[in-house]
């Protein structure tokens, strides 16, 4: 019987997982789901427990042993940071908050961690590959935080998996999440009245439907399958296609221009992107989903462009 606790409980994932877990207590091998997180999610289904806990506390461990926890689902992290928000406060829950939860999860003896980590991880470079699989070079981009402290997590996981053989690991590389309520700073780009292009790029975007990731997270629990792993639809859709699917124009600017526009107007809190997010659209990560398909035993539900049209229509009802 496996009992498990859920970082990030709250967040737009981390409520869906609960949700599914819950609804399994009982019925197999699941005993107990605990949420954790430092709010209160917007609604506790039956047979989930709720603790409020920050994930940077030096009590974790004590939590973990006295609920006899099992398996950590690590979700707890900032994606979309909130307006004033510093990133020395990102780093502390992101790279920090981390260290504490394999630190916790060693000290209590937990079996297993599942570490939702981000396609970003792999970084926005000019010579990235065409398709990354997981053996590729984690390059994460000190300029972009998310980015930046998903290469550091990824990087500390593996001195642990060094040091701690006895702590499995699973560990998913997500791409780009679209579900019907999802808002995060990329369905922002896509709500603007035209999409912004670099020239020269395609600005290919990989997707994956919250399900997907949803299902991916429940079958990591007890799998005997352990690594890491790109969690995306298959194929990718660019900028181009993205805008024809939403009925939108495009409008194509040169990279240097956009830098200069999002210096001038980043500083004055007119636009939330720096000059470093060009790189975000004109270098884009794009995901290969084989190893998730052939090891893991995982397919995704849903192609990139499936989960693109199924956002649409969402936003239109």
């Amino acid at each position: 019987m496996t009992t498990v606790l859920v970082t990030g409980s709250s967040g737009y994932i981390g409520q869906q997982l609960v949700t599914e877990l819950a609804s399994q207590v009982g019925k197999g091998q699941l005993r107990r789901v605990i949420a954790c997180d430092v709010k209160r999610p917007d609604a506790l289904p039956t047979h989930a427990t709720w603790v409020e806990h920050d994930v940077r506390r030096p009590t974790l461990a004590t939590l973990l042993a006295t609920h006899k926890v099992d398996v950590v689902v690590h979700l707890a992290g900032i994606v979309t940071p909130p307006p004033g928000s510093r990133r020395d406060f990102a780093y502390s829950v992101d790279v920090e908050g981390t260290r504490n939860v394999l630190d916790a999860c060693v000290v209590a003896g937990v079996r297993r961690v599942v570490v939702t980590s981000s396609g970003a991880a792999y970084g926005y470079h000019p010579d990235n590959p065409t398709r990354l699989v997981e053996t590729d070079a984690i390059r994460g981009n000190k300029s972009f935080a998310y980015s930046w402290h998903k290469r550091l997590t990824e990087e500390m996981l593996v001195d642990y998996r060094r040091a701690y053989p006895r702590l499995e690991q699973v560990i998913f590389r997500v791409g780009t999440v679209l579900g019907a309520s999802v808002n995060n700073q990329i369905t922002a780009l896509f709500e603007r009245p035209r999409l912004i292009a670099i020239n020269g790029s395609d600005s290919p975007f990989v997707f994956v439907h919250d399900r997907d990731v949803v299902g991916c997270l429940v079958r990591a629990i007890d799998s005997s399958v352990t690594g890491i792993f790109n969690v995306a639809g298959d194929g990718a859709v660019t900028i181009d296609e993205i805008a024809a699917v939403l009925g939108k124009p495009v409008r194509r600017l040169p990279a240097w221009l956009l830098q200069r526009v999002l210096a001038l107007l980043h500083p004055l809190g007119i636009v939330p992107y720096g000059p470093e997010q060009v790189d975000f659209l004109r270098y884009r990560p794009v995901l290969d989903n084989t190893r998730l398909k052939k090891e893991f035993g995982y397919t995704p539900a849903l192609t990139s462009l499936q989960v693109l049209e199924l956002w649409r229509d969402a936003r239109r009802r």
